[in-house]
């Protein structure tokens, strides 16, 4: 029986609604909170250290790193505010700040003095405090009400003057104020009046400037407390969103101006938001504006989302830059966190490109978890979450691996035990999706509406799905319906299968825990507490005990449908459970966030370890299938992997040679995308691979001409400065000489004065010694008097010094015997008074009875006697009274002493607790170790695996080069294909040049038909004149309607005037001229239509014989320069064997003439022939070079040439 351990390992998540919740330690670490804990995050390294902030079920309200980085002060909210500063080295509680003057119950910001020993806090409504403290020593130096008295207005953000301790700066709704501390007060200065405006962030960019942030866009410029400058960012935001209107992607949450939530300053200006995933960027300026916009930085759009513009409306709520300034990070309202490096975001301004945000780490939910899943053959996890997205992580590197944002909101997620396959219940159906190389794909749906659980069997071939109360079994291969399980009355919570998936447990808000038989249906155990509505449940490896909890606050062992055990959990309730595969570990989830570690088996009352992680319920919670993790999913959208052990460090037993699956899924089109990409790549870097040679090649032979006229130079400096060194050595031997001569002269000068010197200061030498031995001589004679004096006063000391030690022992001892006699004294007294006090009782008694007749004659002695008595007893109280002061005063002694005895047990304990966190560094580090080790392994295996692709590709490259050995006949091969070539090109030309001949000939044609289309023009616009010119003679005509004879006489003089003899002559003529044209046209347009045909047939039948003969070009291009190269390195050799001989000198004549006439003596057969053949060799390229070119100009000049794939390269210079 024991109680297992938890340790936190990583949390994937982040908090948004801590103000300042984000900050750097150091250059890597960043400081933020997630859940309830405070996460100290290595960007390198990817490792996380944990603050857990608070025992109780408080929350966190702000957060703030000092300057000196090594300390995090934490608000958190209660029913008393209170404030933990926390050293971030050690990670342990420092100081525990609250005050009574505060009466909010929170803390709204946070921030530290420039030199870390000053704390501001700002507390909430309704009396918005503002705090002054010496945190070291929990001290409040000064308060201060900080909102306006009208109202009381929300205050936001207050600051520290980053230069001055006593300055402060507070902003809120209508509240720009700033403060100083003096003589114990907070003292309001440079009050002005301006209009009022919701301030919401501020930041100091000087010793004296400020700069605050309005919710209506607009940036204000503070120096010494007047407004000197107002940045207006509405324009921006409006040309965006027209924008946005343009594409379709506006809301109406983009309407209002932007609000300026976080500003953050740094040395060359300072960054601000400017509405939805926007932050902008402002630099100094020596101008009177003293700063201005140079870029904007926005949040890209997520493609793995449904709506890819949602993640640029993110609203970015916080932000930090790192202490070298070479790095900004923000938190956005969305629980993301991004980064940006700042020379890239410099580099984005020069080059005019927009620039963009980068996940830091990786994308988080942003949601309430709803579902949670663990895989059996690979380290994968599977959320769901109420922002609609599924998220694939690997909880041994706490990476995530795949994720997508779905149309609808999903409910509850179920992994198959091969992490290829995953079920999703959406608020319509229930999915099943392949889980690709980078995608999440739907191949199945079931009409399941709002499934809130699934889960698959162990073997994968079944999955349980949830429908409000019936449980629906189906086949994971063939998709069937096999048995659906009816008998809950309320919602069913939860459903989990046992180890050999014979069995299937439930259990539901109706209060009912059921055990069903997988392969029937059929229900074979219940129990039922209709008090309880269970949330949670769990079984045993063998499948023999249950473990329920639900609303009740208990957790509940179930046996053979019988109650066990009910363990209470005294004030929260259980939401979650998980027991080990080993069967020996149990946890809980608890409605508080907290994860206990029960004691297994249980007991009643229950015994339990807590640990802090989460800030509201936990929902979900799994345990690998290794036993070395556990995994919790909260309302809080946080996941926390906690790394468990057994408390005697046991775990499961597992197979060595069985590792993770490394098996994933593609998609055939997606393969053959990819590989057809990657044959573009490898194509597009061939291409590049030669373009990049031969600019190479041309590049060296510029440096080697460049390299040449430098060494001429060089050549001619070096005579020159030869010339100017011999000038400057003469005149260096001449001065050399006249100052050897001054030197001389002034040896001689100094020689005589040191002489003189040596004599005077010898005699001043022979006076003050014997000075000297006179001081000595008086110096021993005080020391001698001084010892005989500090000896006598140290005699005299010593007496004194014995004389009051025996006084005052001898005094000790006589209180000492005071006190005991005074102790004697008081016992005897003691002893008496009750001696006396029996024997006056014994007489009174007596006395009553013996004399009651004479009681009235000696009434008087009696009064006499009892007044004696009381007076002595008066006495003995007094001296009781000041015996009872002395053994108080003993009593505070001994509870003094007990006082230091618990400090120092604290002090023990205190000492234990760093020992304890020592040796979680230590296991840590041990982690770290582990972690590195692996990953050296992996970096030898890929050694390995490249060594092997290494020599497959020297394989490949020795036969390559086979191939490339039979060269020269692959060139005379060439040399064939470009002499029948140049006949195609021939024939080609002659073609082209035909079909110019025609297409001049069509043109005449055409310009023919025009012609006779204007005249025909001309001839409709002469009828029309005609016609007008008729209606108007005829229009005269009707005029003398009345007047027959001038009636008759103007219609006769209209027929001599219009009518003509051949008219049916013209018009059959007209009509057969029109009918000719328009054959003519048809005819032509026929035969310009079928040329047009017979070009596009040729020119698509030679574009790939021309194609072939560019690229054959090429390589005859690159043999070419080849050639070059050797000729160049010949012409080199020749050069330098010149220079050998000397035949480059001036006087070479001498030189020339011995080598002929060795030459003309001792001729050498072989070496006249070798240089013949050089000769003609050079001579065949030269020719060859020339028909080369003679064909390209061809090729250059026939018109109907084909665009070239690929550009040649140019011909290097012989």
């Amino acid at each position: 029986m024991s109680i297992a351990i938890a340790q936190a390992r990583h949390i994937l998540g982040v908090r948004s609604d801590v103000a300042g919740n984000i900050c750097y330690q150091d250059e890597q670490t960043i400081v933020y909170t997630s859940g309830a804990n405070c996460v100290l995050y290595n960007i390198d390294q990817k490792l996380q250290k944990f603050i857990p902030v608070s025992e109780k079920d408080n929350s966190m309200t702000a957060i703030a790193v000092s300057p000196n980085r090594r300390y995090v002060a934490i608000a958190e909210k209660g029913e008393r505010a209170s404030i933990t500063i926390y050293d971030l080295h050690s990670l342990r509680r420092k100081k525990v700040l609250s005050s009574s003057e505060v009466e909010s119950k929170e803390y709204v910001s946070l921030a530290f003095s420039p030199d870390s020993k000053y704390l501001i806090a700002q507390g909430g409504k309704p009396d918005w405090t503002l705090l002054y403290w010496t945190w070291e020593k929990a001290k409040i130096m000064a308060t201060i009400r900080t909102s306006n008295p009208q109202g009381m207005p929300s205050v936001y953000q207050v600051t520290f003057n980053p230069q001055d301790n006593t300055q402060i700066c507070v902003v809120g709704n209508g509240v720009f104020k700033l403060f100083r501390y003096s003589e114990g007060n907070l003292k309001q200065f440079a009050v002005q009046k301006l209009e009022l405006q919701n301030y919401l962030c501020q930041a100091w960019v000087s010793d004296e400037r400020v700069v605050v942030g309005t919710d209506n866009g607009k940036l204000l410029l503070f120096e010494s407390g007047e407004l000197k400058n107002e940045f207006n960012l509405t324009m921006q935001v409006k040309e965006s969103e027209t924008k946005m209107t343009v594409s379709g992607l506006n809301d109406s949450s983009n309407l209002g101006p932007p609000q300026i939530t976080s500003i953050v300053a740094f040395s060359k200006g300072f960054a601000c938001s400017c509405g939805p995933g926007t932050v902008a960027w402002f630099e100094k300026t020596d101008d009177k504006e003293y700063f201005k916009k140079a870029r904007e930085i926005k949040i890209a759009q997520d493609s793995n989302s449904a709506d890819p513009s949602k993640a640029e409306q993110q609203i970015v709520s916080a932000m930090a830059v790192s202490p070298s300034e070479e790095t900004l990070v923000v938190i956005t309202d969305a629980c993301q966190l991004y980064q940006i490096t700042m020379s890239t975001a410099e580099l984005g301004k020069q080059q005019g490109e927009q620039t963009y945000f980068e996940l830091l780490a990786q994308s988080f939910h942003s949601g309430q978890v709803t579902g949670l899943d663990v895989c059996l053959r690979k380290p994968l996890v599977a959320t769901c979450s109420n922002d609609r997205s599924v998220r694939i992580w690997n909880y041994e590197t706490c990476n995530l691996e795949l994720y997508k944002e779905f149309a609808e909101e999903a409910f509850s997620i179920a992994l198959h035990p091969s992490g290829l396959y995953i079920c999703v219940g959406f608020s319509d159906k229930l999915r099943l999706m392949n889980l690709l190389i980078d995608d999440i794909r739907t191949f199945k749906e079931f009409p399941i509406r709002g499934c809130k659980e699934c889960a698959f069997s162990h073997g994968g071939h079944f999955f349980a799905a949830v429908n409000s109360t019936i449980i629906s079994i189906h086949s994971s291969t063939t998709f069937e319906n096999v048995s659906s399980l009816k008998g809950h009355n309320g919602k069913v919570r939860s459903v989990v299968w046992s180890a050999d998936d014979s069995k299937i447990i439930s259990c539901g808000m109706d209060g009912a825990v059921y055990e069903w038989d997988a392969y029937s249906g059929k229900r074979i155990g219940e129990s039922v507490l209709k008090s309880c509505s269970y949330s949670g449940v769990t079984i045993t490896p063998d499948g023999k005990n249950i473990y329920a909890v639900g609303s009740d606050k208990t957790i509940k062992e179930i046996n053979d449908s019988q109650i066990l055990r009910d363990v209470s959990s005294e004030d929260v309730t259980f939401t979650a459970v998980a027991l080990s595969h080993s069967g020996r570990m149990l946890f809980s989830g608890t409605s508080a966030g907290t994860l206990r570690s029960l004691k297994f088996p249980l007991t009643n009352p229950g015994e339990w370890q807590e640990y802090h992680g989460h800030s509201k319920p936990i929902v979900k919670m799994k345990i690998t299938f290794d036993d070395l993790y556990l995994i919790t999913v909260s309302e809080d959208s946080t996941i926390m992997i906690w790394k468990i052990q057994d408390r005697e460090g046991r775990t499961l037993k597992r197979e060595k040679d069985v590792g993770w699956a490394e098996e994933i899924l593609i998609t055939k089109s997606d393969l053959e995308e990819k590989n057809s990409t990657m044959r573009e790549l490898v194509q597009r870097v061939e291409e590049l691979r030669m373009e990049n040679d031969y600019q190479l090649r041309l590049k060296d032979m510029n440096y080697n001409d460049k390299i040449k006229e430098l060494t001429e130079k060089f050549i001619q400096e070096m005579e020159s400065l030869k010339t100017k060194n011999q000038v400057l050595k003469t005149d260096k031997d001449k001065e050399e000489a006249k100052h050897e001569e001054k030197t001389q002269e002034l040896m001689e000068k100094q020689s005589n004065e040191v002489r003189e010197l040596e004599s005077a200061n010898n005699q001043k030498l022979m006076l003050e010694y014997e000075k000297y031995q006179e001081l000595q001589t008086r110096s021993m004679r005080m020391q001698e008097d001084y010892e005989k004096q500090l000896a006598e006063l140290e005699d005299k000391s010593n007496k004194a010094q014995q004389e009051l030690e025996e006084h005052y022992n001898s005094k000790l001892e006589e209180k000492n015997q005071q006190y005991e006699q005074a102790m004697d004294e008081s016992r005897q007294n003691q002893k008496e008074y009750e001696e006396t006090r029996r024997q006056i009782e014994e007489d009174a008694d007596r006395e009553i009875l013996d004399i009651k007749n004479k009681y009235e004659r000696r009434l008087r002695d009696e009064k006499e006697a009892n007044s004696r008595l009381k007076g002595e007893t008066g006495i003995l109280t007094k001296k009781f009274t000041s015996l009872e002061k002395e053994i108080e005063g003993h009593k505070e002694e001994i509870k003094k002493s007990q006082t230091e005895v618990a400090k120092l047990n604290g002090v023990i304990a205190n000492l234990q607790k760093d020992i304890l966190g020592l040796k979680k560094e230590i296991q840590e580090r041990d982690e770290t170790i582990q972690d590195k080790e692996k990953r050296i392994y992996d970096l030898k295996k890929k050694n390995q695996e490249l060594e092997k692709f290494k020599f497959v590709l020297d394989y490949k490259i020795k036969e390559l080069k086979k191939q490339i050995e039979p060269r020269e006949a692959d060139i005379k091969a060439m040399k064939e294909q470009i002499q029948e070539m140049e006949s195609e090109l021939e024939r080609f030309h002659k073609q082209n040049t035909q079909l110019e001949l025609n297409i001049t000939e069509l043109r005449q044609k055409l310009k023919a038909t025009d012609k006779e289309m204007h005249m025909e023009r001309q001839k409709v616009r002469d009828v029309e004149a005609v016609v007008k010119r008729f209606k108007t003679d005829l229009h005269n005509c009707v005029a003398f309607i009345q007047e027959p004879k001038t009636l008759k006489d103007s219609i006769k003089a209209l027929y001599t005037k219009y009518v003509q003899e051949d008219i049916t002559e013209t018009a059959t003529g007209d009509a057969e001229i029109q009918n000719e044209y328009s054959r003519q046209r048809e005819h032509l347009e026929r035969s310009v239509a079928s040329l047009r045909k017979k070009l596009a047939k040729d020119s698509e039948i030679h574009r790939a014989d021309n194609v072939r003969i560019m690229q054959e070009n090429v390589s005859l291009i690159k043999e070419i320069n080849d050639l070059r190269k050797e000729l160049k390195i010949v012409r080199v050799k020749n050069h330098d064997l010149e220079a050998a001989l000397g035949l480059h000198r001036k006087n070479n004549k001498d030189v020339s003439q011995l080598l002929q006439a060795v030459t003309s003596q001792n001729k050498n057969a072989m070496m006249e022939e070798d240089m013949v053949e050089k000769g003609k060799i050079i001579d065949i390229q030269r020719m060859e070079i020339k028909k080369l070119r003679a064909q390209i100009s061809d090729l250059e000049m026939s018109a109907q040439r084909p665009s070239s794939g690929q550009r040649l390269p140019p011909m290097q210079a012989v």
